[in-house]
């Protein structure tokens, strides 16, 4: 009777643990894109959210951002608006987590330009898509038993085996294989915000 109370317990704790741990977390954020080094636009500022699943030492994230920005003649409206998907993973789960993370994105861009100022005629509407895979680190704060904060930097459209293009960033060496994978970026991405979980 106790070696079966006892087991019962061992298995108990760490099912409660982990179910405290994850769950369903939804929340805003705030995120700076920089392109390539080579790219006229410097760092610019978007708004999005996030959903993330999972608890232990893995989840899954969803994130859009967004940004729309009129021309300074006014006859030109830049809608941006990525959706990335990522696998993170926490090495250790405490109330300051670090984690690793990596994913795919894709990246939507809509150009509509206007005949006049007052943004009444369209005269032309592009839209182009971009997909990349990126990776990344970070951290998560939990304040609070259900709401957490987090921060984190990601390398977007990583290119494996060295590619030609004179625009691509050089991963940094201290990533380990990213010398003998040849691996380089076309941009990067801070992002902090926070999460409520249920």
């Amino acid at each position: 009777m106790r070696t079966s109370l006892l087991a019962v317990v061992l298995l108990v704790v760490p099912v409660a643990a982990a179910a405290q741990e994850g769950g369903i977390g939804i929340g805003p954020r705030l995120t700076f894109i920089r392109g390539s080094e080579n790219a006229p636009e410097g760092t610019q500022r978007f708004l999005g959210g996030i959903l993330r699943l999972g608890g232990g030492h893995t989840a899954l994230e969803v994130a859009m951002d967004y940004r729309s920005e009129v021309s300074g003649a006014l006859t030109e409206r830049v809608k941006s608006y990525p959706i990335q998907g990522s696998l993170l993973v926490y090495p250790i789960r405490a109330r300051v987590s670090p984690y690793v993370l990596g994913g795919l994105g894709w990246y939507t861009q809509q150009v509509t330009h206007f005949s006049a100022p007052t943004g009444t005629v369209v005269v032309d509407d592009t839209t182009t898509r971009k997909m990349g895979y990126h990776a990344g680190f970070g951290g998560e704060v939990r304040a609070a038993r259900h709401f957490g904060l987090y921060g984190d930097y990601r390398y977007t459209f990583i290119g494996f085996g060295g590619d030609d293009d004179t625009s691509a960033g050089v991963l940094p060496g201290w990533i380990p294989g990213s010398e003998r994978l040849k691996l380089s970026h076309e941009g990067s991405m801070f992002t902090w915000g926070g999460v409520f979980y249920f």
